[in-house]
């Protein structure tokens, strides 16, 4: 029955079909002009490398990339000046080969420009997605702009600054705009009505040095959510699907660290990389001002409280490699405790800023592992990350947030990717998804199913990346990923009543120039 409903809705949506491989061919025909290959945006003209010297697709990451990151964002090679003020660091030399079978030992921080390079340009990128979206059922688009179902949005829209700003410094900062949220408003939430925001923000030092024979990159993360700083594909931040529609119904229920502090905290700590074999990073994190948050366009009452001190995070990862072979291996975690929003009003007819006295405590700990094969014309991948979190409900329980004093939580993903072709490249992903946890009347009242977290199902892709090692036409540092996914729920917010009602069909194209 369940493959019969997957058919009748393709079948539903056959005129869409012919509209998507129309698009589809407009934007593929660009691909077939070779030119000079480039890299992505801002780090294009910074290291003179094609995208996939970092990126299997992008922005999922190959050994080169791990180790550009973990390197500061800092490594040159390209024909300008990498920071604005000239240094014996960045004057001309010859450029560094590009990293293909090996990542380069020891790291990447400090080798910069190449070529002529007296000039210095700016790291400044933007980026934006156009998705159409189609889901089985109508949505209710009460109170917002858009239709009841096939919308096409241009969301989100970003710009950035990406790259080195001194020898051992640099950065990744993001400011994005995205389009009204779908549904009605809460009209006591001013804040949900925001647009702009500040964004996936990573600033690090880092420095390559030696423990005897050892070659070691360390460095300084300074970010604005857990994991972003994280160079493996497998943690939540940059985890896929890389492009999904900001208009489609998606599980309500996930764990802190899966995205629910994303832009209301920010946190520092160090890292290092040993032999480009084993990671280890120590952070923390504390909650910005509910004032301040407002002011970066965060909606302080879309995180769970505010955090009690500092929350610390930590990571592990080790990533053997032979020949053409990579595999990580690695766990990571964090402990919080928070206090819960008590959501009363206040004269004005808004929320007030106030928290229960009593902490939650969220213990999350989480195992990750990676598979990377490079053949010749093409990469294969392989992921998989389980995460479990356990709530201790010391403020939520008493004040009638929760039914239960303790909770559990759950997330696996396994994933599978075919990455084919060395310019105009073809992807073929699928990704299992599974949250499952304890059951709890008063703390998930408000989901479908008013009992149970519980959802899973898949995702499948195909995706079209036309300039790998080739330059765009007009203008060469830019590139464009092409996808058509689609998600289907087995259960979706506790219930597999009408789950099939939440799947999502989804064609977009991904502009980074």
């Amino acid at each position: 029955m369940r493959i019969w409903g997957f058919v009748f809705s393709i079948r539903k949506n056959l005129t869409f079909f012919g509209v998507a491989a129309s698009f589809l061919l407009a934007i593929g025909t660009i691909g077939f002009t070779p030119q000079r290959a480039e890299a992505l945006p801002s780090y294009a003209r910074q290291t003179g490398q094609p995208c996939g010297a970092c990126h299997t697709d992008y922005p999922s990451l190959t050994p080169f990339g791990r180790e550009f990151k973990l390197g500061g964002y800092t490594l040159g090679g390209g024909k300008y000046q990498t920071t604005l003020f000239p240094t014996e660091a960045n004057s001309p030399k010859s450029p560094p080969p590009i990293a293909t079978k090996a990542a380069p030992a020891g790291g990447s921080s400090g080798q910069t420009a190449t070529g002529d390079g007296a000039v210095w340009v700016p790291p400044i990128s933007m980026m934006t997605i156009v998705g159409f979206t189609n889901t089985q059922a109508p949505q209710d688009p009460t109170g917002s702009p858009y239709h009841a179902n096939n919308n096409v949005v241009v969301a989100p829209l970003s710009f950035l600054y990406g790259g080195a700003i001194t020898e051992h410094i640099g950065a990744f900062a993001q400011v994005t705009y995205n389009n009204a949220p779908f549904g009605p408003q809460d009209p006591a939430d001013p804040y949900s009505q925001f647009q702009w925001t500040w964004d996936n923000t990573d600033i690090r030092y880092a420095n390559t040095g030696t423990i005897g024979a050892t070659g070691i990159t360390y460095g300084i993360t300074a970010n604005n959510s857990p994991t972003v700083q994280d160079p493996w594909n497998s943690t939540p931040a940059w985890s896929f699907p890389y492009a999904v529609s900001s208009l489609a119904p998606t599980p309500a229920a996930g764990t802190l660290i899966d995205g629910a502090l994303a832009q209301h905290v920010v946190g520092a700590g160090g890292y290092a990389w040993i032999k480009s074999l084993l990671y280890v990073e120590l952070s923390g994190y504390g909650t910005l001002s509910p004032d301040v948050q407002p002011k970066l366009g965060a909606d302080p009452f879309a995180s769970p409280g505010l955090i009690d001190g500092t929350a610390p995070y930590w990571r592990v990862a080790l990533e053997p490699h032979w020949g053409s072979n990579w595999l990580e291996v690695g766990a990571f975690g964090m402990v919080a405790r928070v206090h819960p929003w008590t959501f009363t009003m206040g004269p004005n007819g808004f929320y007030e800023n106030s928290t229960f006295p009593q902490t939650d405590r969220y213990n999350d700990v989480a195992f990750d592992s990676q598979y990377q094969y490079q053949g010749s014309n093409y990469w294969i991948t392989l992921r998989g990350s389980y995460i479990n979190e356990t709530q201790t409900l010391d403020a939520s329980f008493p004040n009638g947030l929760s039914s239960n004093p303790s909770d559990k939580l759950n997330t696996l993903k396994l994933l599978g990717s075919l990455a084919y072709g060395d310019d105009n490249r073809i992807v073929l992903t699928g990704q299992y998804f599974d949250t499952w946890g304890t059951s709890d009347p008063l703390l998930y009242a408000g989901l479908a199913s008013g009992l149970s977290p519980n959802s899973n199902g898949y995702i499948a892709e195909v995706a079209y990346i036309p300039f790998m090692k080739s330059a765009a036409p007009i203008w060469p540092w830019a590139n464009v990923r092409v996808g058509l996914q689609y998600t289907y729920y087995n259960k979706f917010d506790g219930t597999a009543v009408g789950a099939q009602s939440n799947n999502t069909l989804f064609l977009y194209a991904f502009y980074a120039m």
